[in-house]
This record gives structure tokens, C-alpha cells and sequence, in this order.
């Protein structure tokens, strides 16, 4: 007897071994994937409470910075990138990607959003990457470059979680889930389950994806699961080294007002698990193809406050990283940090659209001409000159 193909979402349904339920921690985080039709790979991290890049990328050459932040500067001494920026101890793992130029930097960059600092409306734009947040809440850039691209086919569309990332909500079809669904069986029920379904092609290998998804080897019962962080990149990774080609979820915890020197290293080592992660399951061929950047819906103001922290800002930081990028640099247009230079005296001043290297790096991705990139993936864009952040 011969089996009609089943749908992920089919088999998985079939098998009743994944739950649809949203954590209540603010740990969860969905995951998303789609397939494409070129070869690299693209991961956008939303790194959510607005990091704040002036300790993550210091510009220790500035001669404000010390006199800005004379709490935050101490510690652990920065590790020199070019003389004038230094990265945050806490991202002394990467360095060998800095030398290899497979990590990079784009500093003092901003959505056009301004003055209300609201982490709602700061990431509703960053994700809508939109003009103003008149054109937001309809779909995501993200959805809409798949929305330009021939032949794009999703996974099978299925969703585990309430809330999938506004960046990819739209026309084209994607596939959205967290990573946190268990087996709940025992070793015992386990291995009558794997007895009874390997009569079933089918559903034996809906049973293999959910102790894959559950963390367990098969055949082992279900086994401990690593870190969230850690069990998110691991199935991005696994997904990105077959048919999907973009990978989008979030990291959180870069709220930092208070006590930023113990609570920022902390996001930053996530940050740095989750980038080493890719790297190691993906491979070094894939890895070659794969272009990952991080972004942030605001910065922080450029002085410290009271507390030990920062408050919410305007420009920030957008991270990079992956063989495909042409890193070893920290791009962008350095504004200073003199109290005029300031915006609003208060924060570090953008000089440019976050969405413009993002609409660079898609541009060396796919192909898509600007005119696109600017009239539909990010409406109301001037992308400017190349700044060649593509190998």
C-alpha cells in the first residue's frame, strides 16, 4: 500500500508529539524559517530592548567616551579592533571571526523612528522597516524580499507558538515554530512508539523530527535540553544546511538601566553562543554562504545614568557576521561624541538608515535591483553608495 505525501505540519499533527502552546517566560522566542531560491544563507537576529552599542563597539579613540561613561569603561580592558574601536570583553570569543574578516560592525545607524523611544513602536518599525509607523502592522520586509524573489517556496507552512515575527508576516509563505516542544514519554513508551511507527515510513520520521526538535537522540528517550539560546541556533542551523535559506528569531534581555556591567556581558555571551553555534553546525561551506546580522530598535543614551545603566536612545549598532560578509571593519559614519555632535545632546546621532546595509547585504544575497529593495522591501529608502559590506 502506497502512502500520499505528508506535509510536515501533517506528520507531525499525526504523530500528536508537538504542542502549540507559547511559554509564558520571556525566554520564548519564535524561530522562522522559508526556503529561497539562491544559495546563501541570511539570519536576522532582533536583539530585543535596545542594545547599547557604545559598550558593545567602544570608541575608545573619542576623547568623550571616558568622561561619558566613567563607570562602564572600568572593568575588564576592551580588545582592540582598529585603534579607535574596541569590542566588549564579553565577545572575546569572537575575535578569531574578526581577524578571519567573518565578523564586522555598522555603527551609528537607526530606523527613522525618533524622540518617543517606546521599545513597542521602536520594534514594530524595525520589523515593518518602514518610512513611519503609518505603514506598519501589513507585513514585514523580510516577507516582502521573499514577496520580490521567483520561485520562493516555504516549508510547509506550520507554526508552533501565538506570536511569529512581524518581519516575516505576509503574502509569502512561512513556516513558524519554537524550539521548545518535548516528548513527554517515557524510554519504555518511546521505544514502543519507534516500534509500532516503523511500519510507517511516514510516521516514523514525523517521530524522529519531534525527539530532533525535543532534543533527544533517537532511540535514547527523551533526552536534556541545552540552553534556549543554544537549542535555537542548532535548529536554525540544521534547517539552513538543507532547503531553507533565511532564518529569523530574537534574543532578549538588552534593556540594560541599571547595572549594565553585569547584566549586558550576559545578552552579549548568548549573542556570542548563538553566532559560534551557526558557525560550527553549519559548516564551513555553508557557513562560506551565510550572511548574519543582529539589530537593535534603538541605542542608548551616550551617557551613563545614575544607576549604573543607560536609557533608551536613538542610533545603535547592527552586528555582522558569516563568511559571506566582508568583515574585519567597523562601517559607518562616525559622528562623535562631543555634547553638540549629540542628538538632541543626548544621544549618539545617526547618520544613516539601518535599512540600507540590510538592503546591501540583501542586494549581494539575491540580486534584486535597488529600485526594488528601495520601492518595496523598504519603502521610502535611499540606499546611498554601496558600502560593500559583501564578499
Amino acid at each position: 500500500m502506497t502512502h500520499a505525501p505528508l506535509s510536515r505540519r501533517q506528520m507531525l499533527t499525526r504523530s500528536g508529539l508537538i504542542g502549540c502552546s507559547l511559554a509564558a517566560s520571556p525566554l520564548w522566542t519564535p524561530l522562522s524559517l522559508a526556503n529561497a531560491p539562491w544559495q546563501g544563507r541570511l539570519v536576522v537576529i532582533i536583539l530585543r530592548g535596545g542594545m547599547d552599542g557604545l559598550d558593545v563597539v567602544r570608541p575608545t579613540g573619542d576623547p568623550a567616551f571616558a568622561a561619558l561613561r566613567p563607570t562602564l569603561a572600568k572593568g575588564d580592558a576592551p580588545l582592540d579592533l582598529d585603534g579607535y574601536f574596541a569590542l566588549h570583553p564579553a565577545l572575546r570569543d569572537l575575535m578569531p571571526l574578526w581577524h578571519r574578516e567573518e565578523l564586522g560592525f555598522v555603527h551609528a545607524v537607526s530606523t527613522p523612528y525618533r524622540d518617543k523611544r517606546s521599545h513597542f513602536d521602536g520594534q514594530d518599525l524595525l520589523e515593518a522597516g518602514t518610512q513611519d509607523l503609518a505603514g506598519a502592522g501589513r507585513d514585514g520586509w523580510l516577507n516582502r524580499l521573499m514577496q520580490a524573489l521567483p520561485q520562493v517556496e516555504a516549508e510547509t507552512a506550520y507554526g508552533i507558538g501565538q506570536e511569529p515575527l512581524t518581519l516575516l508576516d505576509g503574502a509569502a509563505p512561512v513556516a513558524n515554530w519554537t524550539p521548545d516542544a518535548a516528548l513527554h514519554l517515557s524510554p519504555q513508551a518511546l521505544r514502543l512508539a519507534e516500534q509500532i511507527m516503523k511500519s510507517d515510513p511516514q510516521m516514523y520520521a514525523a517521530l524522529m523530527e519531534a525527539q530532533l526538535l525535543s532534543g533527544a537522540q533517537p532511540g535514547a528517550g527523551s533526552g536534556k535540553k541545552g540552553p534556549a539560546h543554544i537549542e535555537i541556533a542548532r535548529f536554525a542551523g540544521d534547517r539552513l544546511r538543507g532547503p531553507a535559506r533565511i532564518a529569523a528569531f530574537s534574543l532578549n534581555g538588552w534593556d540594560t538601566h541599571r547595572a549594565q556591567a553585569r547584566t549586558l556581558p550576559r545578552s552579549l555571551g548568548q549573542l556570542s553562543d548563538v553566532i559560534l553555534t551557526l558557525k560550527q553546525d553549519l559548516g564551513a561551506a555553508v557557513w562560506e554562504q551565510t550572511a548574519l546580522v543582529a539589530l537593535t530598535e534603538f541605542g542608548r543614551t551616550a551617557r551613563e545614568n545614575g544607576t549604573g545603566g543607560t536609557d533608551h536612545g536613538t542610533a545603535g549598532l547592527m552586528v555582522m557576521a558569516g563568511g559571506a560578509i566582508c568583515g574585519g571593519r567597523v562601517f559607518g559614519r562616525w559622528p562623535g561624541l562631543g555634547e553638540q555632535a549629540l542628538y538632541q545632546q543626548r544621544d549618539l546621532m545617526p547618520t544613516d538608515d539601518v535599512r540600507a546595509p540590510l538592503a546591501w547585504i540583501m542586494r549581494g544575497m539575491t540580486g534584486l535591483p535597488v529600485s526594488t529593495l528601495q520601492g518595496k522591501v523598504f519603502p521610502g529608502l535611499e540606499m546611498g553608495p554601496d558600502p560593500e559590506l559583501m564578499r
